[in-house]
């Protein structure tokens, strides 16, 4: 019988490394070497050395590349770059290297160099950021003005103002948010009693928990909570259907037949939240209280009976009083927030989404810096 030999092969390399020399002969000329493609371009320490060895060349000098093994598109574009996108003083090609370079130039843009980031650039973008919140400050108010323009004509003529519309909405934003609102706040009030719980009993003042549970979540936590949640589901919500009546090119009808934008979309959306957001307000706080409560009960072992009775006793009437009217401001602030930026979509889906996206954010962002001024400005209402 035959015996076969078998030999292994070591595998061959599918290219060579490419290189370039820079000869400094009568005139410069640069002569390339090896097979310019992707796959060998890809090896990071080749990629290093020749973006290294291509800092001293540019297309003032002779280039030889009739010495290449192979050239694709990725070689020949790394080469038009390099000259910048600007055939060099001398070149000496094969035909199918000229005819690559050739194609690449041809499916490169004029305009298609790439742009150095500029040491301003930062701070250009900050002053960009600056005026887009100035030109959203001036729109706000804007809407506010003519919104209390459009409540003096309310109160002129009722008989012709749009309850249907203000009832739709009160029911869209306000009975609709009831049990999330419900559910979240419980929860924080879960959390919080649990929390305090652990640091009183340290001290031995469990009876004060019903101190600060009544004026953080009253005062604070319960009008807060109310409106980032609001904000998240009825802000987004405006601003999207005013800005599907953008695309939809709904607003430009209504302008043609002369009805109004602020009377018949901001009104409403404003009269509706600002009536139910101290009632969600309140819906909240109450079962914030209730997980408080229940909390209480179980780790300090105070009875509801004895924390809805100190209750009032924590809680003044002005706090009260702060936290109606700072929901009545938070609810209000929302919808408009919501309508500028419905207002200022743009009749692309793209928009629509960003602006979405930026009414939510701008409008927790205004809650907070509202309440932060309504702490400042009452810090010492409802405390004796």
């Amino acid at each position: 019988m035959r015996r076969r030999a078998c030999v292994t092969l070591a595998p061959m390399p599918m290219f060579s490394p490419p290189t370039l020399t820079l000869e400094q002969g009568g005139a410069p000329c640069v002569r390339l070497r090896g097979d310019w493609v992707a796959a060998a371009l890809a090896d990071r320490p080749t990629w290093r050395a020749l973006t290294a060895a291509l800092r001293g060349t540019d297309a003032r000098q002779a280039w030889d590349v009739q010495g290449l093994g192979r050239l694709d598109h990725v070689g020949a574009q790394l080469l038009w770059h390099h000259w910048g996108r600007q055939w060099p003083r001398e070149l000496r090609a094969g035909e199918a290297q000229r005819q690559m370079l050739e194609h690449v130039a041809q499916l490169t843009p004029p305009g298609a160099q790439l742009r150095k980031p500029r040491r301003t650039e930062a701070l250009e973008h900050l002053g960009e950021m600056v005026l887009g919140a100035l030109q959203f400050v001036r729109q706000l108010v804007e809407v506010m003005g003519q919104l209390l323009l459009d409540l003096g004509r309310l109160l002129r003529a009722p008989g012709r103002a749009p309850w249907r519309d203000i009832s739709g909405h009160l029911y869209q934003m306000g009975a609709t948010a009831l049990p999330i609102t419900a559910l979240v706040g419980f929860l924080i009030g879960v959390v919080l009693a649990y929390l305090m719980s652990l640091q009183l009993q340290r001290f031995g003042a469990e009876a004060f928990i019903v101190n600060i549970l009544g004026i953080s979540l009253i005062r604070e936590l319960g009008p807060m909570l109310a409106a980032i949640l609001v904000a998240g589901r009825s802000g987004s919500a405006i601003t999207a259907q005013i800005g599907v009546m953008r695309v939809t090119e709904e607003l430009d009808a209504m302008r043609v037949m002369g009805i109004s934008h602020s009377y018949r979309l901001v009104l409403p959306r404003a009269v509706a939240l600002g009536i139910a957001m101290p009632l969600v307000s309140a819906w909240t706080t109450a079962a914030a209280l209730a997980g408080g409560v229940l909390a209480s009960d179980i780790v300090l072992h105070i009875t509801p009976g004895f924390f809805y009775q100190s209750l009032p006793m924590a809680v003044q009437g002005m706090t009260l009083v702060l936290a109606t009217a700072k929901s009545i401001v938070f609810g209000v602030l929302i919808a408009l927030i919501g309508c500028v930026w419905g207002m200022r979509v743009q009749p692309n889906t793209q928009s629509l989404g960003e602006g979405t996206t930026a009414s939510v954010v701008s409008a927790i962002t205004v809650v907070i810096l509202v309440d932060a001024l309504f702490a400042i400005l009452f810090k010492n209402v409802g405390f004796q």
